[in-house]
């Protein structure tokens, strides 16, 4: 038993427990089917209830958790203090019950002495291996920025809100989905499956050294997992079946160097680049808002294909001492979000396509196309297990039923798919979309209770508990 006070095991009540349930229904099947489903149906809602009420009675410490969690400053980029937040997390899991690994992201450029990429993972033993969930979250959030009016990293819990830099995105999530598990084990329910939790670091920045870097070593994969849930912030009663794909790709213009009296005797890189700008602003624009997908994917505008300028960067520094020259090259970085029906391949040959036509019409224009980063969409199955699971977890905990939803954005869940082979594979979690990266970004604390239960409840339910 552990003495830990976040952690105490509750005594199971043999009764109404997982095992007595198991015994009093094999004790009479073999009367008459009347007779043992009176003897199940009853058992199966005590376990659930008692599930239930050891999440009320963990609020408190589900909430300090949270403020614990926000006060270890895991700022990406560069990556601040992620070993100190993996060792927070995989103390909390070891004394909750679960065996604990941790992960460092052993050939990935991103894992450096200075800023090493350090994942966790726990798993906790039921009474067979699978079925098995696993519960990942990011541990890595957005620098603060301007703007708060509250410490970003106090973790200050007010007026029924927890605040700070990943409250909702997505240190409340690693907390429901600890105390989900923790629930169980508290309510003395002993799991038919098992259970995975994982704390893992860059998604802000692709998850390549997080997600993907134990995707690809099968530790966060179907080898382990039937079923992933991500607790990021979505909203309480909304789950995320997937998300768009994503082309980060640069354009380089390239020009002449001269002097800036006599800029006919140069090529202005400049100028070129604002060739390129009007004809993405002209014809490529207009095309993409006329695409929609048919994924739910919120709010409505991101519904479309959409395209932004990152940045960009050419000439002499606006900041520094100028001298009159021509500007020989000029860098541009373009964020293109492409559907499902639309495909990567179809994305980038329309830009393509784009920059052919604008140098055959400029003279001396030279450009280079380079891509950056590409993500596929991806959709978890229609009929998914664990879509069903949470829509039936969250009917019964809100009392109304959970819509589902897509992401205008990326999470990892596009690792777990397609490096882990884990198809069933949803975000469900609390938080409100809209205020992840913003200032004085908060959790409810109700939000955070209530995803805490949906998700205990669907563990019970994928592991077949109940």
């Amino acid at each position: 038993m552990n003495s830990s006070p976040w952690c105490e095991y509750a005594p199971s009540l043999p009764a109404t427990g997982a095992d007595g349930y198991i015994r009093e229904r094999r004790r009479f099947d073999n009367v008459t089917g009347f007779l043992s489903l009176m003897r199940v149906v009853p058992s199966a809602m005590s376990l659930v209830d008692r599930v239930l009420a050891a999440v009320d009675s963990s609020a408190s410490e589900i909430v300090d958790f949270t403020s614990e969690l926000i006060r270890v400053p895991t700022v990406n980029p560069p990556g601040e203090v992620y070993d100190d937040c993996a060792r927070l997390i995989g103390d909390r899991l070891a004394a909750c019950g679960f065996e604990v690994e941790y992960m460092a992201a052993e050939g990935m450029p991103e894992h450096t002495a200075a800023h090493p990429r350090v994942n966790v993972v726990g798993l906790r033993r039921g009474r067979a291996l699978r079925p098995a969930v696993h519960l990942n979250g990011h541990v890595d959030v957005v620098p603060a920025g301007d703007g708060w009016t509250l410490d970003p990293f106090g973790g200050v819990v007010r007026d029924g809100k927890i605040y700070g830099r990943g409250a909702c995105d997505m240190k409340a999530g690693i907390a429901a989905a600890v105390y989900a598990a923790e629930a169980i084990r508290r309510a003395g329910v002993e799991l038919n499956g098992s259970v995975e939790m994982s704390g893992t670091v860059d998604e802000e920045s692709g998850g390549f050294a997080g997600a993907a870097y134990m995707a690809r070593q099968g530790r966060l994969s179907s080898k382990h997992a039937d079923y992933c849930i991500i607790p990021e912030p979505l909203n309480v009663d909304r789950i995320c079946v997937g998300h768009r794909g994503v082309y980060w790709f640069e354009v380089t213009t390239r020009g002449r160097i001269g002097h800036g009296s006599m800029p006919f005797l140069g090529v202005s890189a400049i100028e070129h680049m604002g060739v390129i700008l009007d004809r993405v602003h002209r014809d490529l624009l207009p095309a993409l808002r006329s695409r929609a997908t048919a994924m739910p994917v919120v709010p409505d505008g991101a519904r479309y294909a959409t395209l932004n300028i990152n940045g960009i960067s050419g000439g002499q520094p606006v900041d520094g001492i100028q001298t009159p020259c021509i500007a020989d090259v000029c860098r541009a970085v373009f964020d293109r979000r492409f559907l499902l029906e639309e495909g990567f391949d179809a994305a980038k040959a329309e830009i393509q396509a784009l920059l052919n036509s604008a140098a055959t019409e400029t003279p001396s224009m030279r450009y280079d196309l380079r891509d950056l980063m590409v993500v596929h969409p991806v959709r978890t199955p229609e009929g998914s297990p664990v879509v069903s699971s949470l829509e039936r977890s969250v009917q019964k905990v809100l009392g109304r039923p959970a819509t589902q939803v897509a992401s205008p954005g990326t999470y990892d869940h596009k690792h777990v798919d397609r490096i882990g082979g884990i198809r069933d594979c949803v975000a469900y979690g609390p938080g409100i979309l809209d205020l992840a990266h913003q200032p004085d970004e908060w959790c409810g604390v109700d939000d955070l209770v209530n995803a805490t239960k949906v998700l205990a409840l669907s563990i019970l339910d994928l592991t077949a508990t109940i």
